[in-house]
C-alpha cells in the first residue's frame, strides 16, 4: 500500500475568493525553478476556498553550509524570471495577498511604477487611514514614490520571480535544505526578496547575502538600495501594526531624500 504523504492545512473560513488559489498558483510557479537550481518549495497537495493541504516540512537547526546553498538557489529562482514587473503567478489573474493585504498584480513596464504604484503608495495612504501615518510624513512619502515611479531607481534587470513575502518565518529549514512556504509570488525586483529577509532578520544572514551577491553578480553598493526595498513590508506592517512601523518607514524614506 503506497503511503499518503503528510500534510499541512492552513484555514480561514473568512477568506477571500481566491485567497488560497493565489497562493497555490504562486508555490506552483516558484517550484518550475527547482530542476535549475532554485530553492525548494512546498508541494501543494489540495486547495479550497477556505484551505490550502501542502507537504508538511520537518524543520532542522539551521547550518552554514544550507544558508550559503540557499542565497545561491535564492537567485537560481529570481533568474526564473516574470512576463513583466508586478505580473502574478502562471494560473492566476488579478490581486492576491501579502498576509491577508489584498495588493494588485498589474504587470508593467518598469520596476520603479510597479513597485511605487501597486507596492508602497497603496499602503502608505491606507496606514494613514488608519491613524498610524501622518499627513506630512503620508506626502513625503509620496514624493518619494513619484520619485521611484518615474524611474530614478530604475535598473536594467529583469524582472525577476519573486516569494514576495520572505521573512524568516516563510523560510524553514529542513533536512534537504532551505524550504519556502506562504508566497506573495510575483514579477519584481530580486533586491526586493533579500530587503525583506535583511528587515527581520534570519539565521546565517549574511553568508545567504554575500552567496546571494556573488550568484547573481549585484553591482558594487547595492546595499545602499536596501531601504527603498523595504517601504512596502515597512508600509504592510504600519498599516497593520501601528505607528512604530509608521516611524520606521518615514526613517527610512528620509535615507533617500
Amino acid at each position: 500500500m503506497q503511503r499518503r504523504p503528510m500534510t499541512y492545512r492552513k484555514e480561514r473560513r473568512d477568506a477571500p475568493v481566491g485567497f488560497f488559489q493565489a497562493e497555490a498558483c504562486g508555490l506552483r510557479w516558484l517550484a518550475e525553478a527547482e530542476p535549475a537550481g532554485g530553492t525548494r518549495v512546498v508541494r501543494v497537495h489540495e486547495v479550497g476556498e477556505q484551505f490550502i493541504d501542502v507537504e508538511q516540512v520537518r524543520a532542522v537547526a539551521p547550518t552554514r553550509q544550507a544558508a550559503d546553498a540557499f542565497g545561491k538557489s535564492l537567485a537560481v529562482l529570481h533568474t526564473a524570471g516574470a512576463a513583466a514587473f508586478g505580473t502574478p503567478p502562471e494560473g492566476w489573474h488579478g490581486p492576491s495577498w501579502i498576509g491577508r493585504q489584498p495588493q494588485a498584480n498589474e504587470p508593467e513596464p518598469t520596476w520603479g511604477r510597479f513597485y511605487a504604484e501597486q507596492r508602497v503608495r497603496p499602503f502608505v495612504h491606507a496606514a494613514e487611514r488608519a491613524g498610524h501615518l501622518g499627513t506630512r510624513a503620508a506626502d513625503q512619502l509620496d514624493d518619494l514614490c513619484d520619485r521611484i515611479s518615474g524611474g530614478e531607481f530604475d535598473d536594467d534587470r529583469a524582472p525577476a520571480r519573486l516569494h514576495g513575502d520572505l521573512w524568516s518565518g516563510n523560510v524553514v529549514h529542513a533536512p534537504d535544505g532551505v524550504c519556502l512556504i506562504d508566497p506573495a509570488a510575483h514579477g519584481g525586483h530580486g533586491m526586493t526578496d533579500l530587503a525583506m529577509l535583511m528587515l527581520f532578520g534570519l539565521p546565517g544572514l549574511d553568508r545567504v547575502l554575500d552567496s546571494y551577491a556573488e550568484a547573481a553578480a549585484l553591482p558594487t553598493g547595492w546595499r545602499d538600495l536596501v531601504g527603498l526595498h523595504q517601504l512596502h513590508p515597512l508600509a504592510v506592517h504600519a498599516v497593520t501594526h501601528g505607528r512604530s512601523y509608521g516611524e520606521e518607514l518615514v526613517a527610512v524614506a528620509r535615507r533617500y531624500r
